[in-house]
């Protein structure tokens, strides 16, 4: 299998022979070809200069850009949703809040949140991502910490707003610095394990809390705020280690070798094309995107996921000590199903590189999913079997996302329609942030939880209907463009900035 745009790589080579230099003003370093999506086994990827293992390479940027980002989001999102472990252990009733305040200092956190993310990116890739990024972590880690002294409603809302502002870029931030490192049918397992460190920060952050719990009135501080100052600086110190350790973009890696450098640009341009790096993002780069319907369906297909994802997030310890576990118990039982649900969404990411598909390994998922939300809905009188959908929903709805995100961005060509295509999709799939933070209500409990169960299934069967919508965009583009054939009024030059909208462009299904 191979990316390439026709399979004819003379004709489309960088080269005085070919035309693209004598185009007026053009530079071939600064633009991006639209490489295309051709499922076939016959064609040999770009080989490797002599004394470069591929093999060996692609562990080496294994190695040195995905735990960092993991361990950067799972603190992340750690400091996000630590509030639900704080909950329980008396922050509402200490900050004397009534009625929807809790709610609304969680739907506060998405704000800015959503109008930043696009931003960000744009900083991120003006600056070194390991300038930008580790600025953010220490900023939200700091806004944490100051959580824990917070003496009212007032200085809760203020920490909240303050926490979206910074980690705004994290998630699509090293989203998009991933998708600039690997060839599209190599992404879905990177992804997904950097994705997965939200799993692992529900876990850690259960297990974390449940010592920190007993921690209460040591220093004469309540438990809840142990729970943010010690997180919070364990972000702190964190950042400046990572100052130093966040990778950059392939074309600013000083890590890597010349020829690893040469040759992991040249398998990144037989995938993807040119990445454009240098080019600025202009507004009319950004206007161009919003021309494609597919933006549209990429937001709903993740906007779907993300009311049940936060919904669980946020609520799971208010969810499972309703079944009569103590403060202690309900940390604990908190642990497993994000546990299970790590290692369920990586088997499911195996399977999708393996099969180098994507559609179908978003639609189990979501069944799953829409199995165990079923269950929580219908069933109230089975403990045992409520906790044991508990892992359904979660490993079904945190499988599938990684998954959606990946299959939408890697089939973006270049920085730039990446970048907003990452940012947008996440940013605006976060508007479900803040719908999830009012669907599971205290008041609720008496029924079961029946509101937010319902609005989790309607929300999951409409990401699921527009993973299909999205599907057939993509396959009925490809076959029309097959059908078509070349489009020989466009020049070289106009192809390469169309990107993924070259009609010689495949996407991967």
């Amino acid at each position: 299998m191979r990316f390439s745009i026709d399979g004819n790589e003379k004709q489309h080579a960088y080269n005085e022979t070919n035309g693209l230099h004598g185009q007026a003003g053009y530079d071939p370093d600064l633009a991006h070809p639209a490489a295309g999506y051709a499922d076939t086994e016959n064609a040999s990827p770009t080989s490797p200069p002599e004394g470069v293992s591929e093999r060996k390479l692609l562990t080496k940027i294994d190695l040195r850009v995905v735990p960092v980002l993991s361990i950067l989001y799972l603190l992340a999102f750690l400091d996000r949703t630590n509030v639900a472990n704080a909950a329980i252990y008396g922050l509402r009733e200490e900050l004397g809040l009534v009625g929807t305040q809790y709610s609304t200092a969680l739907t506060i956190f998405f704000v800015p949140y959503i109008l930043f993310e696009i931003p960000s990116n744009i900083v991120l890739k003006r600056l070194k991502p390991h300038v930008w990024l580790s600025f953010c972590m220490f900023m939200f880690g700091l806004v944490t910490l100051c959580q824990g002294f917070v003496k009212n409603w007032a200085g809760f809302m203020t920490t909240r707003f303050l926490l979206g502002v910074f980690e705004a870029g994290m998630f699509p931030g090293c989203f998009y610095l991933i998708s600039m490192w690997y060839r599209r049918h190599e992404a879905q397992k990177r992804y997904t394990f950097f994705f997965a460190s939200t799993s692992l920060a529900g876990a850690f952050g259960g297990l974390i809390a449940t010592g920190i719990g007993k921690m209460d009135y040591v220093g004469g501080y309540r438990g809840w705020r142990w729970v943010f100052i010690l997180e919070g600086l364990l972000t702190c110190v964190v950042s400046f280690a990572f100052f130093f350790i966040i990778p950059d973009f392939p074309e600013e890696a000083k890590w890597l070798t010349p020829a690893e450098a040469a040759f992991v640009k040249a398998r990144l341009q037989d995938d993807q094309g040119k990445s454009a790096r240098e080019r600025k993002i202009t507004f009319k780069d950004v206007v161009n995107c919003f021309k494609d319907y597919k933006f549209i369906l990429g937001w709903f297909m993740y906007f779907g996921l993300i009311v049940p994802a936060y919904g669980y997030a946020y609520f799971s310890p208010t969810i499972i000590r309703s079944y009569g576990y103590t403060a202690i118990q309900t940390q604990l039982h908190s642990v497993p199903p994000w546990a299970v649900s790590f290692g369920f969404s990586m088997l499911i990411a195996y399977f999708s590189d393996l099969a180098r598909h994507r559609w179908l390994f978003t639609l189990f998922p979501i069944c799953i999913a829409v199995i165990g939300f079923a269950i929580l809905l219908n069933v109230h009188d089975n403990k045992n079997l409520q906790y044991g959908a508990l892992f359904m929903a979660s490993s079904g709805v945190y499988a599938a996302m990684p998954i959606i995100v990946c299959w939408f961005q890697m089939n973006l060509g270049g920085h730039h329609r990446r970048a907003i295509g990452t940012a947008w999709q996440i940013g605006a799939g976060n508007i479900g942030g803040i719908i999830s933070t009012y669907i599971f209500p205290a008041t609720d409990a008496v029924n079961f939880f029946h509101l937010g169960y319902s609005v989790c299934l309607g929300f999951i069967c409409f990401s699921a209907a527009s993973c299909c919508a999205y599907f057939v965009a993509c396959w009925s583009q490809n076959r029309s463009r097959e059908k078509a054939g070349p489009d020989m009024s466009l020049t070289e030059y106009e192809k390469i900035e169309k990107g993924d909208l070259n009609p010689e462009y495949r996407y991967m299904l």
